[in-house]
């Protein structure tokens, strides 16, 4: 009996011994498995990256741009510092390769990572560790780099890689396209939960709200390509309408109104962009073609309505009564 006890107590130590020396070998890093894509627009000098994962959050954790440097997507056993680190590197002028080479040199975990970097010479470096979840590969062309790891199939990258070279448009329609193959081939095999797509200037001013074209981020849904698309839409439409604003400001009545138009046409959803079209076209003169604007939309949004007369003294619309009483008598 007591040689059993023994024997239970050494297997007991074994096991404890394997397990933590295992425990050892796997890195500290959050296992994001996921499909990205890095890319350089050589019209406007922008950088962006967009993903797409079944994880949580994934904005906050693959996607790395800095205006007038680079992009950067770590993904797999992410270590996030890949992505700031890389920036330092290529903001210092390192290339995206050396830069690249330089952190998986010093990182014991790099079998697991895949990283992909893009420099402000639009020269990309990709890496796909050899431990990476099968399907996992990536493929680099000129000014972008695809890469994906636990797919479904390894046809995820090549499909990426066609999308974004044929796509015509700006850098988040041709990155949107990409990462729309990715999922027609299948995706992750375990599914879909979230996405993110960051897109910077390509000649900084330094001020973060100026450099940052877009940053959209969905954290959770049943359907994170669909939602990102979305909201890529309604914000180009605001872009639009900024732009409006910026031209009113100016007393650039007519270029105004053209922002104001393609906003609307963007996001027809929300009535407050067609009703900033009908403030504009007041204050052209042009009132008769106002009118059935505010009557469309005082109908979608009542409180349009009762915000009217307030914008009077902000210098939105005429101090004249007549005007006003004709707005809002409209129905």
């Amino acid at each position: 009996m007591r040689f059993f006890l023994n024997m239970n107590v050494i297997i007991f130590y074994l096991i404890i011994s394997t397990t933590k020396n295992f425990a050892q070998n796997i890195p500290k890093s959050n296992p994001v498995s996921t499909y990205s894509i890095v890319a350089y627009d050589e019209g406007t000098g922008q950088f962006g990256v967009a993903v797409q994962s079944h994880w949580f959050s994934v904005g906050a954790l693959v996607p790395w741009a800095k205006a007038g440097v680079g992009a950067v997507a770590t993904q797999s056993f992410v270590k996030v510092d890949y992505g700031p680190d890389g920036l330092a590197l290529m903001e210092a002028g390192i290339s995206a390769k050396d830069a690249l080479n330089q952190l998986i040199s010093k990182d014991s975990g790099q079998a697991v990572r895949q990283v992909a970097m893009i420099d402000s010479k639009g020269s990309v470096a990709a890496h796909t560790g050899e431990n990476c979840i099968y399907a996992a590969g990536h493929k680099t062309g000129k000014n972008y780099s695809v890469q994906a790891n636990l797919m479904e199939k390894e046809t995820v990258w090549d499909a990426m890689a066609k999308a974004f070279e044929n796509t015509q448009g700006d850098l988040a329609t041709r990155m949107m396209a990409s990462l729309e193959a990715a999922e027609n081939e299948g995706g992750d095999i375990r599914g879909k939960q979230s996405a993110a797509m960051l897109i910077v200037t390509g000649q900084p001013k330094g001020i973060p709200w100026e450099d940052t074209v877009m940053d959209i981020r969905v954290d959770d849904s049943k359907y994170p390509l669909k939602e990102l698309k979305r909201l890529i839409r309604i914000h180009t439409a605001y872009q639009h309408a900024n732009k409006g604003d910026h031209y009113l400001e100016i007393n650039k009545v007519e270029k105004a109104l053209v922002e104001y138009g393609l906003a609307s046409e963007l996001y027809p959803e929300n009535p407050e962009l067609p009703y900033w079209s009908a403030v504009t076209l007041v204050g052209l003169g042009k009132l008769d073609k106002a009118l059935p604007i505010f009557s469309k939309v005082f109908k979608k949004e009542p409180r349009l309505r009762t915000m009217t007369p307030r914008i009077v003294d902000a210098g939105l619309l005429p101090k004249d009564e007549h005007i006003l009483k004709l707005i809002m008598e409209v129905y």
